[in-house]
């Protein structure tokens, strides 16, 4: 597995928090629930606490929606 550092592990941890929150704001069919769950456990390896969780959903709630809460 490739290891990510500095900007490129924000960047995965960031690609990663916005397409599950993609995913799961699309009911039905089209919902991958494998690939969310294989990207959840990914992003579950890579986020150090609850507080770095809380930032990165942030970050993507406000890329997908333009809304920050």
């Amino acid at each position: 597995m490739a290891e990510f550092t500095g900007r490129d592990l924000h960047l995965v941890k960031k690609a990663l928090s916005i397409a599950l929150l993609a995913i799961e704001r699309r009911p039905g069919p089209f919902q991958s629930a494998s690939d969310q769950s294989d990207m959840k456990a990914l992003l579950d390896d890579l986020i150090e606490n609850d507080t770095e969780l809380a930032h990165y959903a942030r970050a993507a709630r406000i890329a997908v929606t333009g809304e920050p809460d």
